[in-house]
């Protein structure tokens, strides 16, 4: 009998590690395909990483540890404002500015979930909303050193590893925000399959039998935050070394709402779904919009409220299922 549970768990891992292989290879193609089918795009592109980076932050506090959040632009914002204040002082190499962005995400996240942990439901949804809106205000009034509503401009940033320079074309920065998403996954995906990250899950699914297991339930979901909080804040800085240029959208309720728009159409607790929620709904958004600039939102509307009915559990889940059904066939 143990021998047949190990065969079976090492079947699982084996075929966990051969799906995220696979995974994997795609984000790259699909990267590639975008690079040389979208040359004149790639600003958009580099734009999609970077929101990729803040949905897939969302995911680890909604979709793994079930805290339900609409202010994670706070922690975007955090990343971009820091990154953007750093250049203006002098710091131009992209590799530190990302360090800096991820900094300021992490202790923004210390602070939004410290916040956001003594409250539940709905009153931490209520929280997350104050936050951001409070983090919008601060970065209004404090002029000085953001600009205030005209934001930061004009961000000379160093060639990269001083060879690759941030050109307008946006090729730089896009394989630049590529290699960074892939890195970032990785270690994510390390993250939530790690003790730590079932941990997560078990809070999620029933917190009070996980305190009778003796855990302790809010340091577990800190760590979380803080985590989420460099993902977002790598995301913020990218952006603002993509377009160098920051400002109040950054940092705005819009964008947390649409970060969680896309984590619920892509998918939640998969990271997966982050990825392809953000690329199906920016990419959906900027096509329908060039096409009606008038109504695209309700056509965006109309397409959110389809996958939602047909499948709930996001085209991620909708796309496991079919390729089980596919398999279940064979």
């Amino acid at each position: 009998m143990a021998q047949t549970e190990r065969l079976a768990t090492a079947r699982s891992t084996s075929h966990r590690w051969m799906r995220d292989a696979i995974g994997l290879v795609a984000i790259l193609g699909a990267g590639a395909v975008g690079y040389w089918l979208f040359p004149d795009n790639l600003a958009l592109l580099t734009r999609i990483i970077a929101i990729a980076l803040l949905v897939l932050s969302l995911d680890l506090i909604v979709g793994y540890c079930g805290v339900a959040s609409l202010g994670q632009a706070s922690l975007f914002g955090a990343g971009a404002y820091a990154a953007g204040i750093a250049c203006v002082n002098g710091v131009t190499e992209p590799m530190t500015l990302i360090a800096i962005g991820a900094l300021a995400g992490a202790v923004a996240g210390l602070l939004m979930g410290t916040i956001m942990l003594r409250a539940h439901g709905l009153a931490q949804l209520v929280l997350s909303i104050a936050i951001v809106q409070l983090f919008h205000e601060a970065a209004n009034k404090a002029s000085a050193y953001t600009g205030g509503s005209d934001g930061l401009a004009g961000l000379m940033v160093n060639p990269l590893f001083g060879m690759f320079e941030f050109d307008l074309w946006g090729k730089t920065a896009y394989l630049f925000g590529l290699a960074l998403l892939v890195i970032v996954f990785v270690i994510l995906k390390f993250v939530v399959t790690s003790p730590f990250g079932m941990l997560c899950r078990g809070i999620k699914e029933d917190p009070i039998r996980i305190r009778s297991m003796g855990a302790f339930v809010s340091p577990v979901l800190l760590k979380m935050f803080v985590i989420s909080g460099a993902v977002a804040g790598m995301g913020g800085a990218l952006a603002a070394i993509s377009t160098q240029v920051v400002g109040l959208d950054s940092v705005s309720f819009e964008l947390s709402a649409n970060a969680l728009v896309m984590l619920v159409l892509g998918g939640l607790g998969t990271l997966y779904g982050a990825l392809i929620g953000t690329v199906i709904f920016m990419g959906f958004e900027h096509w329908i919009s060039a096409i009606n600039p008038f109504h695209w939102m309700t056509m965006v509307g109309a397409l959110l409220i389809a996958v939602v009915l047909a499948a709930p559990g996001g085209l991620s889940g909708l796309v496991e299922k079919l390729s089980g059904m596919k398999g279940g066939k064979r």
